[in-house]
């Protein structure tokens, strides 16, 4: 009875709960991420047969994704958007052999037998991954940005590498976009060039990964009642809209979160004005980060899609106004889409906010909503 056995102190309590929670809510995620990843390739499988064998099929056409998401939304059915669909076709198009881990409860859902749905992967055995690591060591997300390589050896690197360094999302999307592959392969010390880069990779974290947008969606949550980062950009782009329509320059509001196509990809402008002096359409982007060159890039596309695709006739070219933060420090930088009109540039600068004026601005709101808080 005397015995210590058993006995833990506070800290080991403190301890032991801690691990308690890491492990079950690491479970909690795979489990959530498992199921939202089969959800979506069966989507897309089932998407897939009916272009194949559906009866009515030659009714709709192309334009079945569109009348296809119409209705699923009318359901109330999440993440059911015309792209989004596409997407879940071609997830099922790339990764049909996810079919051999589906466990004996779920093959009811299939829709035609199993030996129907496979295809041969092109690639070596050694450079595929099995399907039960794609299906449990990648969320959704990472496999919606693999599923966007086209060259099958491209993506068999993103995957491998992806797999042995655990990258987050965003450190997967960052190596795609820093062209990990291309410099891989013009690099002459390799596997030095692999070690830089998983010194310093983004890990996945599991709780980081339960906040993803597809699975707040999938789980009947709003993004904006769990991730601080979105409650603080509403908040900021709520006061710019403000301040911009106070100054009566001219500003008339448009849209927020303006949904736009370029090529395959559904982007979002975060404000759309249009200026009625200077007769031209106005775009802000706000990065709730510091500035990096791709955000000039990708507002410069915009403009360039507004140019092309909304001018109407009397339209001068649209201006891009992006905005950055880093505690301690704002940048505003005005894109003017290669504007070469002295005049008009002239009246650009009188009927625009100055940019050390909207620096003030944002400094202040920034510092009103507790920005601060969140660095």
């Amino acid at each position: 009875m005397g015995s210590d056995k058993g006995k833990i102190d506070f800290q080991r309590l403190v301890s032991t709960i801690a691990e308690i929670d890491r492990q079950l809510f690491a479970q909690a995620g795979k489990a959530v991420n498992v199921s939202l990843t089969l959800r979506n390739w069966f989507i897309g499988l089932h998407i897939a047969e009916y272009e194949l064998h559906g009866s009515d099929r030659a009714k709709y056409g192309e334009n079945l994704l569109n009348e296809l998401s119409q209705e699923l939304r009318m359901k109330g059915i999440s993440n059911t958007g015309r792209r989004q669909l596409y997407n879940y076709l071609s997830f099922y198009r790339v990764y049909p052999q996810i079919v051999r881990t589906l466990p004996a409860q779920l093959r009811y859902l299939l829709p035609a037998p199993v030996s129907k749905i496979q295809k041969v992967r092109t690639l070596s055995a050694q450079l595929t991954l099995r399907p039960k690591d794609l299906l449990t060591k990648f969320s959704y997300s990472h496999l919606e940005l693999l599923v966007s390589i086209d060259d099958p050896l491209k993506r068999a690197f993103y995957e491998i590498e992806c797999l042995r360094g655990n990258w987050s999302v965003r450190e997967l999307k960052r190596q795609m976009v820093s062209l990990y592959y291309e410099r891989s392969g013009l690099s002459r010390d390799k596997k030095k060039l692999a070690e830089l880069v998983h010194a310093g990779a983004e890990v996945a974290d599991p709780r980081l990964e339960i906040r993803d947008p597809y699975v707040f969606e999938f789980l009947g949550i709003k993004s904006k009642e769990v991730m601080a980062e979105s409650d603080l950009e509403d908040a900021l782009l709520d006061k710019i809209q403000d301040f911009l329509l106070e100054l009566g320059h001219g500003f008339c509001f448009e849209a927020r979160q303006k949904r736009i196509l370029i090529g395959k990809k559904l982007v979002y402008i975060d404000l759309v004005f249009y200026h009625r002096i200077l007769k031209c359409h106005v775009l802000i982007e706000l990065k709730v980060d510091e500035f990096k060159h791709e955000h000039l890039g990708q507002l410069n596309t915009y403009v360039s899609w507004y140019r092309k695709n909304m001018m109407a006739d009397g339209d001068n070219l649209p201006i891009g106004i992006l905005l950055c933060t880093q505690k301690d420090h704002t940048l505003v930088e005005y894109a003017l889409a290669g504007m070469d009109n002295r005049l008009f540039v002239s009246k650009y600068q009188l009927e625009l906010p100055k940019k050390d004026e909207m620096e003030r601005f944002l400094e202040e709101q920034m510092k009103e909503i507790g920005y601060g808080e969140y660095c």
